[in-house]
Formats: C-alpha cells, sequence, structure tokens
C-alpha cells in the first residue's frame, strides 16, 4: 500500500528526467521550443506514475489518468504539428540574445526548471488522490467531468479553427473573430483554466486532494497574469491592426456574446 510521499517523488523524479532530458535535447537541437511540446506530454507521465504507484478507488484514478492523457498527448501532438519545421519561438530567441553565453544554463533553471516546478504544483491534484481512503465517484466528479469535457473541446476546436484560418493567405494580418473566437479572445486558455478545474474536482472527492486546490489556482494565475493572456496581448497589440477593435468587442477569458459596437459608445 503506498502513500502519498511515495506517489510525490515518484512524479517528482519523472519531472526532473523528463525535464533534463529535454535541456539536453534542447541543447543538440539550438532550440528551447520544444519544452512546450513535452508541456503537454509530462503531466501524461505525472498522471501515469501516480496511477500505477498510488492506492485508492480505481475507477476514479483511472478516470483521472484517462482525463490527463486525452488532454496531454492532445496538446502534445498538435504543438508538434503546429511547430514542426519553425524556428525557435520568439520568446526564446530574445533570452538567447539577452544572456549570450549564459543561456543554456540559464535555460535549465528560468525554462525547463521553471515548467517542471509549475508542472509538479498543477499536477497535485492528480498525485493526491492516489490515497487508499477514496470514495467512489459522485455528483462532484460527473461535475468535473463536465466542465473538463468543456475545456478540452474550447481547447480543441480553437485550436482547429485558429489553425485553418491562418492557413489561408487572405487572413494575413487579420485578426481572428470567428467561430469560438467571437465569444473569447482565449478559447485554448479558458480550456486550459476548465481542463484542471475539472480535474481538480474529481480528484476532490477524496479528501486528501483538496489540498491540490494550489495547482488550478496556479494554472489559472499562470494563464490569466502570467505566460498566457497577459503575454499573448501585449504582443497582439503592438502586432495586429484592429486588436484593439476585437478587445473592445470580445471578452477576454470567459466567453459570452459579443458587444455590438453601439454597446461600447
Amino acid at each position: 500500500m503506498s502513500g502519498h510521499f511515495d506517489v510525490i517523488i515518484g512524479a517528482a523524479l519523472g519531472i526532473v528526467v523528463i525535464m533534463v532530458a529535454t535541456w539536453v535535447l534542447s541543447l543538440f537541437l539550438g532550440n528551447a521550443s520544444i519544452v512546450d511540446i513535452v508541456w503537454g506530454a509530462g503531466f501524461v507521465v505525472v498522471a501515469w506514475i501516480s496511477r500505477i504507484i498510488g492506492d485508492g478507488n480505481s475507477d476514479r484514478l483511472d478516470l483521472l489518468t484517462a482525463m490527463v492523457t486525452i488532454w496531454g498527448l492532445r496538446l502534445a501532438l498538435y504543438l508538434f504539428w503546429r511547430n514542426r519545421g519553425e524556428e525557435e519561438d520568439y520568446r526564446y530567441q530574445s533570452m538567447r540574445r539577452r544572456q549570450g553565453a549564459s543561456f543554456p544554463v540559464r535555460s535549465l533553471i528560468t525554462v525547463f526548471g521553471f515548467q517542471g516546478l509549475v508542472m509538479f504544483i498543477v499536477s497535485l491534484p492528480v498525485q493526491l488522490a492516489a490515497t487508499p481512503a477514496t470514495p467512489d465517484i459522485g455528483w462532484v466528479g460527473v461535475v468535473g467531468v463536465v466542465i473538463w469535457g468543456t475545456g478540452l473541446f474550447f481547447e480543441t476546436v480553437g485550436d482547429a479553427q485558429l489553425t485553418r484560418f491562418k492557413a489561408d493567405p487572405a487572413n494575413a494580418g487579420t485578426v481572428m473573430d470567428r467561430g469560438l473566437w467571437r465569444y473569447t479572445r482565449h478559447p485554448n486558455y479558458f480550456g486550459d483554466f476548465c481542463v484542471w478545474w475539472g480535474i481538480f474536482l474529481v480528484a476532490a472527492e477524496t479528501t486528501d486532494a483538496r489540498f491540490g486546490v494550489v495547482g488550478p489556482l496556479l494554472m489559472s494565475f499562470m494563464l490569466l497574469r502570467v505566460s498566457g493572456v497577459a503575454m499573448l496581448e501585449r504582443g497582439l497589440m503592438k502586432r495586429r491592426d484592429g486588436y484593439a477593435d476585437y478587445v473592445a468587442r470580445t471578452a477576454t477569458f470567459f466567453p459570452r456574446p459579443p458587444r455590438s459596437p453601439a454597446a461600447d459608445g
């Protein structure tokens, strides 16, 4: 019978191995952007480590593992497909220019180490749910699955719509304001938000996993204030004509019907 300590240590070691290996590969490729692809896959590894090492209600553990695996593999495969043949993301290029010869070592800490730490904290509900004393899945878990499914829908459909939009040369330099993007400027980030709150609710039916609320809280903070909405909006305001008008009529994060021009006056 395994306790939380075994699961947490196993998850932490798994993340360290994944991130160090990815960092080494990034040095050979000269491309730190691969960390974005590994981000989703890393959560899948944590979920399976928790499932294999931990104990508890098998239905809940199987459900959590499936939820994380579907979300993580979809994201990893999508980013792999989207980034294939592309040069390193401008964020990491900028870091290379600023840090010069020290970039390889600094990237281990500020890019790969930081993302590994965030991954560990965000996945805490999954780790803490792998405990012997767990009840059957109840109505809170069902609500969690619905919220998770909503998030997966927003991420998957939003990414597909944006991909089709960018593939049309006629849309070059214009603002994507169709489909789900009419109702929120960031359907993919809103989807991430829902996915991890849904996972938390499924896990939180076990008393111990409620302490893992720090996970979805951190994910929400990152999406809204750090590497998600805030960072992307600053760049789009500078690079994309018409984005200010799009901002005026479209919800930032939580979906709602677009405002009419009259409503803004």
